[in-house]
């Protein structure tokens, strides 16, 4: 039964340490991963003695090399990271251009930052007090360098159309 258990811990702390090196950032799994190894190890020696926990701890190290070797060859790791890159700028316009008091509608949902058409430019722009569905009227409120805040109007063609 002894050797179960030390068997047990020594497999799944070295799987735990694998994973936590090629796929899982947080530390966690691999301390669990390491107290298992050492667990493992230090009842081998207790009972099998010196020499059975030599081997077993050199060979916990060998092996988990090896895992680790495998993994990144196989590029098993490539499955569980992020493959594209994002190619979003800082808004490329003289912000001079966009003045407060203009408007647009947006392209996307403001949550609360998203892009909007104004003045015939494609720009970010940052919703101040909520979300604002896609297809919008907005109107700029204010122009700090690059960052444009605007907030959701009412549309005047709509309004016209009630009034008459």
């Amino acid at each position: 039964m002894e050797l179960a258990i030390i068997i047990l811990a020594l497999t799944v702390g070295l799987v735990l340490l694998t994973l936590e090196i090629v796929a899982l950032p947080g530390g966690i799994a691999g301390v669990f991963g390491l107290g298992l190894v050492v667990f493992g190890v230090w009842r081998t020696y207790i009972t099998y003695g010196t020499t059975y926990g030599t081997i077993v701890l050199i060979g916990s190290v060998v092996v988990c090399a090896i895992l680790i070797a495998i993994l990144i060859k196989t590029k098993t790791w490539s499955k569980f990271s992020l493959n594209e890159e994002s190619d979003s700028r800082v808004n490329q316009i003289d912000p001079h251009t966009i003045a407060v008091g203009a408007r647009g509608v947006t392209v996307a949902r403001l949550a609360p930052t998203g892009k909007a058409l104004i003045d015939g430019q494609l720009v970010e722009v940052h919703a101040v007090n909520r979300f604002v569905e896609q297809d919008c009227p907005i109107e700029v409120i204010a122009v700090d360098g690059y960052r444009i805040d605007v907030r959701q109007v009412d549309d005047d063609r709509f309004q016209n159309q009630e009034n008459a």
